[in-house]
Formats: structure tokens, C-alpha cells, sequence
């Protein structure tokens, strides 16, 4: 098999980018790189296989007007520069909702296409966005064929009262339930488990996915036993700018009270909501961790408690706690959260290691805690470069 893969991972302000060997499973990526900041200020960085920055920007005066599908062919351009005469055999993206008919990795067809977009309500920061990219390749170069990685798919495992609302029967049976997602970082996560827990891994282990978007997964046997988020990626714990969970009264109190309207209600919670509106600063944990204002260390405190009673109350779908994995932005990043989360986690018989914290090693917690506690970065691209492999093999 010869030829390359390049996997796109659009979000709500972004487009994350690599290309693969098709025929080579474990080589690192040849280029990796990300444009960030769509919308307001965009940058865009790329590397190659030996850690080489690309500069300058190769993409040129990026301005707050330009949109993904501004972005996605001029980065389809470039690539082409930089990767010479190897043919592109295919292009594997993230998409976040698979609903309950995705449920692996799928070739993209006018019909799955139509069956996409219709789920763009349940996710609208991203699966807009997700979907912008597949028709910017169609359109760069049509013959290419395209999959899509659901997010969804990994909580496939999970029993069916996990995935349930308590709502009318009928309306879970029309697909209102619980879904999940971050699935591809919890499917990266779960595969290198073993090199890191040894037989370990095949235990009870907590992952949290802490980033702009965040999310927790229980796993057994390395496969998702229930998970914090539900029917959107809105549920669950404080993010950047969605609010998690709320209660549902508070809704129909802005709706009837506040006179707000449906497409009101979206924005507040999905882009006005999280850490950036409680401190009114920033979606940015960095850049509070380093506010000395009272309210950016109220957003962290209200961050910190709902992700250590979160976590707590996923424990008995596994029954029992042998390890947590943080990863993502946060998770991956900031020393000072993951002590604040542990530390409330205590009674666990969980304890870092505060030196190997503020390192960030891979494992931080102390010898004498019953839970390993490790620091792990994710991929979800591999994930996707697997998954293309994976059809072309077909």
C-alpha cells in the first residue's frame, strides 16, 4: 500500500491536520500542524516527522474574515507542495455525531452526507464545521475517497441504562439518549494503556479529556462503561465556554421569563458559558491560572469541583478505581488543576506526587496511592490514520 493519508480534525475554531504513510501503521506522522484561532486572530503552525517548524506561515495573511472553507483548500494546496509526488489515497475526518446509525468508521456517500447534517443540531460547534471539510476536499479533488471517525462510536459498549434520560420511553426510543463523545481520544487512550499499566490497564481507569471541550470516560477492559457527556456535547463538566450540566428548570426560566428565544438559549450556553463566563476573562485555563482576579479563580475552583465530583460519581459503573489518565489541553498541561482535582480525590486513597506533577511525568502519582495516576497525551489523528488503513485494506 503506497501512497499517503491526511487526516483533518475541524473544530469550532480550528483545523487540525497530519498525513500518514498509508503503508507503514507505526510511523509518526510526516506533517503534523493546526490552524487555531478562526475567526478572531488565526495562526496556523505545522511540523514535520523530526520536530522542524514550518516558517513563516505558508498559508499568508490570515485575517479574522477568513472562514474553514476559506481555509481548508489553501491548506489542501499547501500540502501538496510539501508532499511532492506521493499520491493522496485517501482522507479520514473527525466527525463528532454519528447519531445511532455511525457507529465505526464510515466512507462518505451524498446519503450518509444528508444523514450527517441533519445531526448538526445535537453538536453545532463542531459538526457544522466537521462536515465544511468533507465537502472542501470533494470539491478540491473528487475522486479522493473520505471516511468519517465518529466520536460517538467508542460509547458503543456501554449498557443500555447508561446511555438512558429518564424521559417518555418513545422518545429514547426515537433517539434521545445518551451518546458520548471524545471518542477517538478515549480509543487512542485505551490502545496504549497496556505499555503504560500492564495488566493493569485491563482494570477500572478513569479517563478525563480535559480541554476547551471536556469530557470523562469510565472504562473496563479498556472499553466505555459511561461517560459525562449525554444527547450534545453541552452536558457534563465546566468547558471553555459550555456551561455541562445544568439544570433543565433553568431553561424554561430563561425561555419564559427572561423572554429568550431557542437560538438565545444555544448561544448562551454553548459560546457565552464555561470558565469564560463565570470569570468574565477568558475560555483560556492558562491564561486565568495567571489572572490574580477573584473571579478567574472562582471559574477554576467551580472547573475543579465539577470534575472532582464528577469523577467520584463515575466509579461505581466500574466498581472501583485503579487508575485515572488526564489528557488534552488541560489535562496534559496544567500541574496546578490535576493537583486541585486529585486532592479533593484523597479518599480515594489517591495521592500524588508533587514533583513529578509539576514535571509532568507520565506517572505523578506517589508510590504509596492505591490509584495510578498518569499524564498521557492523546491522538486522535493516528486514530483516524488507522481507521483509513483500515478501508483501504478492504
Amino acid at each position: 500500500m503506497t501512497g499517503d493519508i491526511l487526516t483533518l480534525n475541524c473544530g469550532s475554531s480550528s483545523v487540525k491536520f497530519a498525513v500518514f504513510d498509508a503503508g507503514a501503521p507505526d510511523a509518526p506522522a510526516q506533517i503534523t500542524g493546526k490552524i487555531a484561532g478562526i475567526g478572531r486572530a488565526p495562526t496556523f503552525q505545522a511540523r514535520d516527522a523530526n520536530g522542524q517548524l514550518h516558517t513563516p506561515d505558508p498559508l499568508n495573511a490570515l485575517t479574522p474574515t477568513h472562514t474553514h472553507e476559506d481555509l481548508i483548500p489553501r491548506l489542501l494546496e499547501w500540502l501538496v507542495q510539501q508532499r511532492g509526488a506521493h499520491p493522496l489515497r485517501m482522507v479520514g475526518h473527525r466527525v463528532v455525531h454519528g447519531g445511532k446509525t455511525y457507529t465505526e468508521p464510515t466512507r462518505i456517500t451524498p446519503n450518509v452526507m444528508a444523514n450527517l447534517d441533519a445531526l448538526c443540531p445535537l453538536a453545532p460547534l463542531h459538526q457544522p464545521h466537521n462536515l465544511a471539510a468533507i465537502r472542501a476536499v470533494a470539491a478540491w479533488q473528487p475522486d479522493i475517497p473520505q471516511i468519517a471517525c465518529f466520536d460517538t462510536a467508542f460509547h458503543q459498549t456501554q449498557d443500555r441504562i447508561q446511555t438512558l434520560f429518564a424521559l417518555p420511553r418513545a422518545l429514547g426510543d426515537e433517539g434521545i439518549v445518551r451518546y458520548g463523545f471524545h471518542g477517538l481520544s478515549y480509543a487512542y487512550i485505551a490502545s496504549i494503556l497496556p505499555q503504560h499499566l500492564g495488566t493493569r490497564a485491563e482494570g477500572r481507569v478513569i479517563v478525563a479529556h480535559l480541554g476547551n471541550g471536556d469530557s470523562m470516560c469510565a472504562m473496563q477492559s479498556r472499553k466505555s462503561k459511561a461517560t459525562t457527556m449525554g444527547f450534545t456535547a453541552l452536558d457534563g463538566l465546566v468547558m471553555g465556554r459550555r456551561s455541562g450540566t445544568l439544570d433543565p428548570g433553568v431553561i424554561l426560566y430563561l425561555m419564559q421569563s427572561k423572554g429568550m428565544s431557542a437560538a438565545d438559549v444555544e448561544t448562551l450556553l454553548y459560546r457565552k458559558s464555561g470558565l469564560l463566563g463565570v470569570s468574565g476573562i477568558s475560555n483560556n485555563m492558562h491564561d486565568l491560572e495567571l489572572s490574580h482576579a477573584p473571579e478567574a479563580q472562582e471559574a477554576i475552583d467551580l472547573f475543579v469541583s465539577r470534575a472532582a465530583r464528577t469523577l467520584a460519581g463515575l466509579i461505581p459503573a466500574i466498581g472501583g478505581l485503579d487508575a485515572v489518565v488526564f489528557t488534552a489541553g488541560i489535562g496534559e498541561n496544567s500541574a496546578p488543576v490535576r493537583a486541585a482535582i486529585c486532592s479533593q480525590l484523597n479518599w480515594l486513597g489517591l495521592h500524588l506526587d508533587p514533583d513529578a506533577n509539576a514535571r509532568g511525568d507520565v506517572k505523578i502519582s506517589a508510590p504509596n496511592s492505591a490509584v495510578d495516576v498518569l499524564v498521557l497525551p492523546t491522538d486522535e489523528e493516528a486514530v483516524i490514520a488507522n481507521a483509513c488503513r483500515a478501508q483501504l485494506a478492504i
